[in-house]
């Protein structure tokens, strides 16, 4: 079982030298009994419109706040609550494109879930910067002018080049009392269901709940060094 360490920064509360974590990752793979149930892999049909500024995405429901531009090169994106699902569909990848053949490419773009659409008329409010990206080459200002088009998606696996599934910690945490963090770097196509914790060779065990988005916490903090499961249910 592979394991990688925390992403660190310091904070007025904790000290970080003195936290030091271990985290690794249980994958669950569920089999879909009816294929009515779910399809991750179907395209889907729909309508997506764009926030002209990036900063309207990067600080929404899932907390990643300016590390979200770091994440997707800016390619983001608020999803209806179908996709976002109580948070459990941040940092979900999807692959998407528009219907118009004259105006954008076949491939269209990647984007990653960052925000909680409310919009009831598209399933996705895209960064201006991935709605430009669906266009063929010099059309970006082009689409930018239509507002909403119709495009078709699919629910794809995420892709982080050097980099390992980490836990940053919160600058709300206060130890001994409190811990928060935020999840980061989640390939493949996996939703973070569960996150535990327990001092290092207790069996003691205690779980972390989903505060919002992609940020789970706990009051109850181990004393010393911690070993923190990430489970995730891997859709395929």
């Amino acid at each position: 079982m592979a394991f990688s360490s925390f992403s660190y920064y310091n904070t007025l509360w904790i000290l970080i030298s003195k936290l030091k974590m271990a985290l690794f990752l249980c994958s669950f793979l569920f089999l879909l009994v009816s294929s009515a149930t779910a399809c991750y892999r179907c395209v889907h049909q729909t309508k997506a419109a764009y926030f002209s500024k990036a900063p309207a995405l990067s600080s929404g429901a899932c907390g990643y706040g300016s590390l979200a531009l770091g994440l997707s090169g800016g390619h983001l994106a608020a999803a209806v609550p179908s996709i976002y699902k109580d948070g459990a569909g941040c940092g979900s990848c999807f692959q998407i494109r528009c219907k118009n053949a004259t105006l954008c490419t076949k491939q269209g773009t990647k984007v990653i879930t960052s925000d909680l659409n409310h919009n009831n008329q598209t399933d996705f409010v895209l960064s201006s910067r991935a709605f430009m990206a669906m266009a063929q080459k010099g059309l970006g200002q082009d689409i930018l002018k239509h507002g909403i088009v119709d495009v078709e998606y699919k629910r794809v696996p995420c892709e982080y080049k050097n980099q390992n599934l980490a836990l940053r910690v919160e600058e709300s945490s206060q130890k001994p009392h409190y811990l928060a963090v935020k999840v980061l770097y989640q390939g493949g196509q996996t939703e973070i269901v569960a996150i535990d914790v327990a001092q290092v060779g207790s069996s003691n065990w205690s779980f972390l709940t989903r505060n919002y988005g992609a940020v789970w916490d706990t009051s109850r903090v181990p004393a010393g060094a911690a070993a923190i499961p990430v489970c995730g249910d891997r859709r395929v």
